[in-house]
């Protein structure tokens, strides 16, 4: 019964053995010949059993290491020490290796004695090709990652230490790996940058996003300081953990040096066309105003002078009035320039107004120049400021003249033009009225009429004019929504048309609007002016006194506010450009203070603050019959049944 079960148990553990596929099984004897082979041997070796039992083990070894012996300091080591393990190479039947793990037991009897040894063998090649290929490109990138030297590559665990280095990082930071391994990479960071948390908040940043980046200054091992962009991304196994990050820096500061420098040749440049265009702007508006300054001065001083003696001054003064005038003219070229002048748009009958101003053209061209005019007899109106317009045409025809220096002919001509979008660079589609001025004299060649158009281009000579008169009738035809083109051919003439929007209304009746203000006066006021300038403040003054009306003088916000909580007056006429409160400040300060009490600001500034202006408002210089139609057209009705009264009465100041 015994050695039944015994039979039994000794047939099942053979089954068993003979049934594994993926080991190598086969028992050897004290000299290491094969005395069993199993179905994982043959299938690894390529052996039947009946071919391999009774051979030696060590035919499945390479030949070196049959040489060296190796077979059998196995079978010693496994006597010895009851075990033996190890990998390399082995030889199947056909001669092909294979990548093996071999375990070699001995057996012994009961009574202990040696009677052979189990030899398990497993093929592990697929498992170690993958591992070399996995070994190679671990070493490709670990070679490539190493060979970088313009980007600091490197390792961060979870909370920021620093686990590996490249020669780029060395390169751009100053540390060798053995300095800086295992330290945070917090101290690449400014001071001030790691008081304000930066690297925490980046490595979370890349933890949330999965990417950082950023660019600021950074810190070497010398303490000098580069601009760096720098990318952290962060890294994860298989479930997803974050294992850490990886953080590319690279070294910007010979860039960033490089743009700074750019931009700041980009500004000196800029600086240097700015400082020439002033000092173009100077010379022209110098030598203007001198000129305009010398006939003011000199024609005062001789109405003084005759004036003394009893003599005619109206000439003298007509000639001032003349040239403050022009000095006027000269400021509106400037805010043209600007495109900052408050243009009055309305319907412009282009015909009259040019034949109002032919005397004014005339004395101002000289004998030497004739002035023509061709106008269709059914020219609708032309929707543009008045002032401006003849402003624009008196430039033009100057430009004409001072291009025929022997004398010649100007030809102001006009025509209605229907445009299509886009026909003209600028200008919409509709129907315009185009205003021609044109000569016959030089022309200009093709880079002086690219230039033409340019502030402070001019071909006349040094001190000669400021250069903004076609700058100055080219903003305005843009801000009347129209357009300025030029045609010019060398030695046949030049034309310079104005495009402007036809008027949708019918032209204005033009009236004789300065005795109409002054005839339009009524009850006198009591009016506060106010100016830190005492000169313009003793004109106002007068001017407004000249028109019957009482007036009170301020110099400064200030002392009109006092005043005005001493008396009671029936208008304000502020200027804006005063120290501490502004003009338009001071009227909201009266507003508030004295609702409903009417407040005239006079600026010579284009525009006023956005809140300030709907007020009414004048424009410096201005003359008595400006000031009166202003005063008229703001005044609020008398006080108490016409009755002004004063607790207690202010003196003039």
């Amino acid at each position: 019964m015994t050695t039944a079960s015994s039979d039994y148990s000794g047939n099942r553990f053979e089954l068993l053995v003979q049934s594994v596929t993926d080991y190598a099984i086969f028992m050897l004897d004290l000299g290491g010949q094969i005395v069993s082979w199993n179905a994982g041997a043959r299938r690894f070796k390529g052996y039947e059993a009946e071919e391999i039992i009774g051979e030696h083990f060590s035919r499945f070894y390479t030949p070196q290491d049959q040489a060296a012996g190796i077979p059998a300091l196995a079978l010693a080591t496994a006597e010895q020490e009851g075990r033996f393990e190890a990998e390399g190479w082995r030889v199947r039947k056909d001669g092909t290796h294979f990548w093996a793990n071999v375990v070699i037991d001995p057996i012994r009897d009961p009574s202990g004695q040696l009677i052979g040894f189990a030899k398990v063998t497993r093929d592990l090649t697929d498992r170690r090709a993958a591992q070399e290929a996995l070994r190679k490109s671990e070493e490709r990138f670990r070679m490539l990652v190493e060979s970088v030297t313009d980007y600091a590559i490197y390792m961060l665990d979870p909370v920021g230490t620093i686990t590996n280095w490249n020669s780029g990082a060395e390169r751009a930071k100053g540390y060798k790996a053995e300095e800086i391994l295992g330290e945070n990479f917090a101290r690449f960071y400014t001071e001030e940058d790691r008081i304000a948390g930066l690297p925490s908040r980046a490595l979370h940043g890349a933890e949330r996003d999965g990417r950082y980046e950023s660019e600021g200054w950074r810190i070497r091992k010398d303490g000098t300081r580069f601009w760096a962009n720098a990318v952290i991304d962060a890294i994860r196994d298989s479930t997803g953990k974050l294992i850490g990050f990886a953080k590319v820096t690279r070294d910007l500061t010979e860039r960033r040096e490089s743009q700074q420098a750019l931009e700041d040749a980009r500004v000196a440049i800029m600086q240097a066309q700015k400082m020439d265009a002033i000092g173009k702007l100077t010379g022209g508006v110098a030598h203007d105003f001198n000129n305009l300054l010398a006939v003011i001065v000199g024609s005062l001083d001789l109405a003084r002078m005759r004036l003394a003696s009893g003599g005619e001054v109206e000439r003298f003064l007509d000639n001032a009035m003349a040239a403050a005038e022009r000095g006027a003219t000269l400021t509106q070229r400037m805010l043209a320039f600007a495109r900052r002048q408050e243009l009055k748009l309305q319907s412009v009958d282009c015909l009259g107004l040019v034949q109002g101003m032919a005397d004014m053209l005339q004395s101002t061209i000289g004998p030497s120049v004739t002035i023509d005019t061709l106008f269709p007899g059914n020219l609708p109106p032309a929707y543009a400021d008045p002032a401006q317009l003849e402003l624009a045409l008196l430039n033009l025809a100057v430009n004409a003249r001072d291009a025929m220096p022997e004398g010649g002919r100007i030809i102001i001509e006009a025509s209605e033009m229907l445009t299509a979008e886009g026909a003209l660079p600028g200008l919409g589609a509709g129907a315009y009225v185009k205003l021609s001025v044109v000569d016959d004299g030089e022309g200009m060649d093709a880079a002086t009429l690219e230039r033409a158009r340019e502030p402070f281009f001019t071909t006349k000579g040094v001190g000669k004019g400021t250069g903004l008169g076609l700058s100055m009738v080219h903003g305005f035809a843009e801000q009347c929504g129209g357009a300025l083109t030029i045609e010019s051919v060398v030695g046949l003439g030049t034309t310079v048309s104005l495009w402007l929007p036809v008027s949708q209304h019918a032209a204005e009746d033009a009236v004789d609007s300065d005795m109409q203000s002054m005839e339009e006066a009524e009850t006198p006021l009591v009016i506060l002016a106010v100016d830190d300038d005492n000169l313009v403040l003793m004109n106002t003054a007068g001017m407004l006194e000249d028109l019957g009306h009482t007036v009170f003088q301020a110099g400064s916000a200030t002392d009109a506010l006092r005043m005005l909580q001493q008396s009671r007056v029936d208008m304000v006429v502020t200027d804006h450009a005063m120290p501490g409160m502004t003009g338009a400040q001071l009227a909201d300060a009266i507003e508030e203070a004295h609702p409903g009490l009417p407040v005239i600001i006079i600026t010579g500034f284009a525009e006023l603050p956005p809140h300030a202006s709907s007020r009414p408002r004048l424009d410096k210089p201005f003359r008595q019959a400006e000031l009166a139609r202003a005063v008229n057209s703001v005044r609020a009705p008398s006080r108490q049944n016409g009755m002004i009264y004063f607790s207690p009465p202010v003196d003039r100041l």
